[in-house]
């Protein structure tokens, strides 16, 4: 088989065709979110949300209304819920976090087996793309629209946000609607990305992306550039992938995201791992003068010792 026969054997079927465009948008969007939450430390909000929505879109299945309707509204609930128990307690957030968005997983889990007959799990939890109907796609396309859009408009705020909260709110933003509406647009993403992957897998969809870009980007810009060309190439190739390995379509698509991660983390970056050990056998010094000072290696690096503050720290350092 030559390479354009590969390449156009799966676009000859419907569904495919139809689980490329879902895929394709609901990983852009999820890679544009993804650098934000990554700068901002909030990667566990976006495990909690995506676990979050099960009751939502169990509810929406049983009520026969669009599950992209209960999915939101659940998410909106369980950050609001988050919020609500953090400025109540003294618990710290990653606790909160974690007794939210179990326990709503759980009353998810507890509704689905009380339906068994009306409601798949399994596509819930791990997605359909393959079945999804045109109706599916353009709920997704417009939801993604609408997502980027409101990221663009609100750009250079929410970039402030994330690498200097206290500066933001002393040049007047309004840092609590800001960051309410980050939330907002996490459990949308979500939304979008349930065609796709599904509950379980969306999270990787979240996270993978803006990881991958932050480990080569020395700017904000070039980030999220990085971050959407990666994950639509690891896209494209998770469908492929599951159509010639008979394999499922998100489970191929998250692995592809990560089968990136893992390249760039080894050898796609100067400080790889990789990388880092051929400079150190290139610079290992000859036994004959073990005891004379290398020149370098006592010499203090410049900015390891010092505190990152956050993520941010290196990209606005560069």
């Amino acid at each position: 088989m030559d390479l354009l026969a590969f390449l156009l054997e799966p676009l000859q079927y419907g569904f495919l065709t139809r689980a490329l465009a879902v895929t394709v948008a609901a990983a852009v969007v999820a890679a544009v979110l993804s650098c934000w939450l990554i700068l901002m430390g909030w990667s566990l909000m976006g495990d909690a949300v995506s676990h979050a929505v099960l009751p939502g879109v169990a509810l929406a299945y049983i009520l026969g209304i669009p599950f992209a309707i209960g999915a939101f509204a659940f998410g909106i609930g369980a950050v609001a819920l988050i919020g609500l128990v953090r400025s109540t307690t003294k618990l710290k957030a990653d606790t909160v976090i974690g007794v939210v968005f179990t326990g709503l997983f759980a009353a998810g889990l507890a509704i689905v087996s009380a339906t068994p007959s009306q409601i798949d799990l399994m596509h819930i939890l791990f997605g359909n793309v393959l079945g999804v109907s045109a109706g599916d796609v353009w709920q997704v396309l417009i939801l993604g629209a609408l997502t980027l859009a409101i990221l663009l408009v609100k750009r250079r705020d929410l970039t402030l946000l994330a690498f200097d909260r206290t500066h933001a709110h002393v040049i007047g933003l309004n840092t609590r609607f800001l960051s309410a509406l980050l939330l907002g647009l996490l459990a949308l993403t979500v939304v979008v990305g349930l065609q796709a992957v599904g509950i379980i897998l969306v999270v990787a969809m979240l996270i993978t992306p803006g990881a991958t870009a932050f480990l080569l980007a020395r700017s904000f810009d070039r980030m999220l550039v990085i971050a959407v060309v990666l994950t639509v190439a690891a896209s494209v190739a998770g469908i492929y992938a599951s159509y010639y390995l008979d394999i499922s379509t998100g489970a191929a698509v998250v692995l592809c995201q990560a089968l990136v991660f893992a390249v760039v983390y080894l050898v796609g970056r100067p400080d790889g791992v990789l990388w880092q050990a051929r400079r150190r056998r290139t610079k290992a010094v000859p036994s004959g003068t073990q005891g004379a000072p290398s020149g370098t290696q006592g010499a203090p690096s410049g900015t390891p010792g010092a505190p990152s503050g956050t993520p941010g720290a290196r990209l606005r350092d560069a």
